[in-house]
């Protein structure tokens, strides 16, 4: 079938309601037409989203902030761009192949441009996610907490997808949809437990040490932290004098 030239104010549209009248538009959407249109949605998405995560972390208000934040912004930015893109890319088609597999596990259709179709729409969530990177910055719990709310509605955007757009059974779906949101929600719920862990162990640690000996580590980390300032300042100078 031959290929139609890129409308972008129905892409827009076509976003709008993807997540905010999911089971409208999946109840309507084309699943046939080729794979131009679904590989360009997914470039865009890719693209909007790794713009705005890139924008956090030089801010310093992504999950990578900090004192790294302006270097991995700047200095990696363009790459990671390419990098985004092209992993969205690969990302569609094997995507494509996953919910085809789950498509057929609940009766749906198994035509693989369907699916594809239906995976490039599902990652309109990505830019959303992105959106509320930010929160990492001010609060890790925060952001987690919003990134499996951000999670369980991309699955409620796949359970409309797979009844709506190809027919799969409710029944099948629900279950299937249950399953996956435990995936995100023990994952991240974990990771921040496991990142409380490690910023209490320093303390742990020390709470272990004498006085004394704490005191001693406090001064030869001072001396450490001043030998480097100092050895960065020569480093600058001779620089200069070349």
């Amino acid at each position: 079938m031959a290929e139609v030239a890129f409308d972008f104010k129905k892409f827009i549209d076509e976003t709008k309601a993807t997540l905010l009248t999911p089971a409208d538009y999946f109840s309507v959407m084309s699943k046939t037409g080729g794979f131009a249109e679904p590989l360009i949605k997914a470039v865009i998405y890719g693209f909007v989203a790794a713009l705005i995560n890139f924008l956090w972390i030089g801010l310093s208000l992504g999950a990578v902030g900090g004192a790294f934040g302006g270097m991995i912004g700047g200095g990696v930015g363009v790459m990671g761009l390419v990098m985004s893109v092209i992993g969205s890319i690969i990302g569609l088609f094997i995507g494509g192949a996953i919910v085809l597999v789950i498509s057929a596990i609940c009766g749906g259709s198994t035509d693989y441009e369907s699916n594809v179709r239906v995976t490039a729409s599902l990652m309109a969530i990505s830019p959303v996610s992105a959106i509320f990177g930010f929160l990492n910055g001010f609060s890790l719990w925060l952001g987690g907490l919003v990134s499996i709310a951000v999670s369980l509605y991309g699955l409620w955007l796949l359970y409309n997808a797979l009844t709506k757009a190809l027919g799969g059974k409710e029944g099948p779906a629900k279950v299937i949809s249950i399953i996956l949101a435990a995936i995100p929600v023990l994952m991240i719920i974990s990771g921040l437990l496991c990142m409380k862990a490690v910023s209490t162990l320093p303390d742990q640690m020390m709470k272990n040490i004498p006085a004394e000996d704490q005191e001693e580590m406090k001064k030869a980390l001072e001396e450490a932290t001043k030998g480097l300032e100092q050895m960065g300042k020569e480093l600058q100078k001779e620089g200069k004098s070349e």
